[in-house]
């Protein structure tokens, strides 16, 4: 999943997704599924594997973006008898779909990820499973794994287990309508108890010194002439926090019973160097937002007001603490010394996305191996090794991808500023080279390149920066001292 989400509007032909185009093409992103691939994912999604368990009967509904159709998750909420709460969640079965060592399991080894561009996406598995027989869209009855988690009145994890079922979601729901519906109180109560839930979730995250980036999406608004550009944010409501708290809750689940069965591959991240933490800093001070020394990381993140343009800004700059994660794959007892995300300040797995991450095919059968007290298959343990690696890559070609599609979009909004002057402040620069830098501006919030000439640059100072070139064509955005 990308950390920054970027969204671009308008005629294809129109300069921004040109360049975007172009880039696909620069970075050999493999659109078009070998003939291979996509005459199994045809077979398999007319004919997959089904498991014995039928789960039809339970309402699940899922929560998504309007226009999304790859929905990987479905769940169902109730409260226990006694007290305390009852989550199923129901992930998208994509090893019901995909043999081993077939052409669509080394398609898939190849991609890893699903690749996100700000005007389009490049799939991991064809559309055929992703957008239709393997996602859990409503009506459709489909196999998953269905994950049932009980939690006590505090919303801490009481059980946890996971089993191949068949499932049915009864509706597809988006996050506006769920926020309207549960702050109207009209919400049934499947659906009411996201709120319950997500808030002592949400609660449980800041006792353990958790934190979640509300990350808001941008949205870059053709002019009316057709050549100039706006950004435009749209803040995450609570709802979007509480769904996701699901999702951690459950990945948190399968770490778990991972580290306990002595097989599994958990996603790592360690606490960010003070480095790290200073550029942001620096960045804080960029977009006048107060940090007081005393105060925190976690604390400010979540004093911020995403819809406020400062403050979405400044958490878009946060996903760079999030630089050092990773992929930690063990077997025959021999757990890790890092089990732990620093963000989600607990051990975590990534379980929840199969049809768009390729490691979520791997923890789910990990974690049904554990559940039913059995070795986990073959196939499985042959891949473990090598996953990290392939993850890494993927996730390598994920982030050239989201840096790529910034800097074009940054250009693209300054293409017709060039010479303009601009209030900025130095938030690094290179150590072998302290006339090349980086900076961050007040308005518009671009954060690129600066090169001084041989004048040292004032890191952490203000500075009055020139647009010396801006040029979506090639990505490229420089500025110079003014």
């Amino acid at each position: 999943m990308p950390r920054r989400h970027l969204r671009v509007t308008g005629a294809a032909e129109a300069p921004l997704r040109a360049a975007l185009r172009e880039l696909r093409t620069r970075l050999d992103v493999p659109e078009e599924f070998p003939a291979g691939a996509l005459a199994e994912a045809e077979r398999a999604a007319a004919a997959p594997r089904l498991p014995d368990e039928d789960a039809t009967g339970v309402p699940f509904f899922t929560i998504d973006p309007p226009t999304s159709v790859d929905l990987d998750q479905a769940m169902h909420l109730s409260r226990r008898a006694g007290g305390g709460y009852r989550v199923r969640y129901a992930i998208a079965d994509v090893a019901a779909y995909v043999t081993p060592k077939g052409p669509l399991d080394t398609e898939a080894h190849r991609r890893v990820t699903t690749l996100y561009f700000p005007d389009e996406k490049v799939p991991l598995h064809p559309t055929a499973l992703s957008e239709g027989a393997a996602s859990l869209l409503p009506d459709q009855t489909c196999p998953a794994l269905v994950w049932t988690i009980d939690l006590d009145a505090d919303g801490r994890t009481a059980s946890a287990d996971v089993r191949r079922a068949l499932v049915r979601s009864r509706a597809k729901l988006d996050y506006d309508g769920v926020q309207r519906d549960i702050d109207a109180g009209t919400a049934e109560e499947p659906l009411a108890l996201l709120a319950d839930i997500g808030r002592l979730r949400e609660q449980l995250e800041v006792e353990r010194g958790g934190i979640s980036l509300n990350v808001p999406e941008q949205e870059v608004v053709e002019g009316p002439d057709g050549g100039t550009y706006e950004l435009a944010y749209r803040a995450p409501l609570p709802a979007d926090g509480w769904n996701a708290q699901i999702s951690l809750l459950t990945g948190m689940a399968a770490a778990q019973l991972m580290i306990d069965s002595g097989t599994g591959v958990l996603r790592t991240l360690p606490t960010a160097p003070d480095g790290a933490v200073g550029r942001l800093r620096r960045t804080a001070k960029a977009l006048d937002i107060d940090w007081p020394h005393h105060l925190p990381y976690a604390g400010l993140v979540r004093s911020l007001d995403p819809r406020l343009p400062h403050h979405a800004a400044f958490l878009q700059e946060c996903t760079t603490l999030l630089r050092g994660a990773g992929y930690t794959a063990f077997s025959g007892g021999e757990v890790p010394e890092l089990t732990t995300h620093a963000a989600v300040a607990a051990p975590y797995a990534h379980c929840t996305a199969p049809l768009r991450r390729l490691v979520d095919r791997y923890a789910s059968e990990l974690c049904l191996a554990a559940c039913a007290d059995a070795a986990p298959p073959e196939w499985v343990l042959a891949a473990l090794p090598a996953l990290p690696k392939e993850m890494a890559e993927g996730t390598r070609r994920g982030n050239a991808v989201e840096r790529a599609s910034v800097d074009i979009v940054e250009a693209a909004l300054l293409k017709d500023r060039v010479g303009e002057v601009f209030d900025a402040v130095v938030v690094d620069v290179k150590e072998a080279e302290p006339a090349v830098g980086t900076v961050q501006l007040t308005a518009p919030a671009v954060v690129a390149r600066i090169e001084s000439g041989t004048a040292p640059l004032p890191l952490g100072e203000r500075l009055r920066v020139r647009l010396a070139r801006a040029d979506p064509g090639e990505a490229k955005v420089l500025f110079t001292p003014a």
